[in-house]
């Protein structure tokens, strides 16, 4: 009977040595588990912190953008008129056109032509003239703001797949040891259960 009890001691030492292992086994996965999500939340932080910064960029790109569709008609005739508006009354064009004028009445007045057909012409011409050059400036320097918002969003979304990616790729190991873990302890509740029954069995053999 002494072999007997040398056996079960031999197998229940196993047992418990297995079991020691299967834990340190969920102690690993739990471990990798934790730094995964971890490494998720700080890619998670920094996608959110990379769209605060460029979210200023691209504000100021869909604005311009609509400025831009305004001047051209593109949000309706009253949204036009009201860009066209805000271009006669700024200081670009006023400025431009009190200096422009004066320049005109000053070369005509010293060259004796201030009543002349020519200089006429040239008053009635500059305004259009000017309006026209101050649209063309306007709609480019919008253009140059809206390019910045569309860098800036393309951006925001390659760096947001790019993180997207990254959490998937960290989901997948974060299963894969959650699951590494539990099947390692199945593995030995599994043995322990097979081995037990062969105790059992040779017992009874007896």
């Amino acid at each position: 009977m002494s072999f007997i009890g040398d056996a079960i001691g031999s197998v229940f030492g196993g047992i418990t040595g297995a079991n020691q292992s299967a834990k340190g086994a969920e102690r690993a996965a739990n471990t990798q588990a934790s730094a995964a999500e971890s490494a998720i939340a700080e890619q998670r932080a920094a996608r959110i912190s990379n769209e605060q910064r460029q979210d200023p960029f691209v504000k100021a790109g869909s604005s311009a953008l609509a400025q831009q569709m305004s001047l051209i008609g593109l949000n309706g005739t009253a949204q036009q008129q009201d860009a066209m508006n805000a271009l006669l009354t700024g200081p670009e064009y006023t400025t431009g056109v009190r200096q422009g004028e004066e320049a005109i009445l000053q070369n005509a007045a010293a060259t004796g032509g201030l009543r002349g057909g020519n200089t006429q012409n040239s008053l009635a011409n500059f305004r259009s003239d000017l309006l026209n050059n101050v649209i063309n400036n306007q709609y480019n320097r919008l253009g140059g703001l809206t390019s910045l918002g569309q860098n800036a969003a393309a951006g925001v979304g390659n760096a947001g797949l790019a993180t997207a990616s990254n959490i998937s790729n960290l989901l997948q190991q974060q299963g894969a040891a959650i699951a590494g873990g539990q099947i390692a302890r199945g593995n030995v509740v599994g043995n322990n259960f097979n081995t037990m029954a062969q105790i059992a069995g040779t017992i009874a053999g007896f």
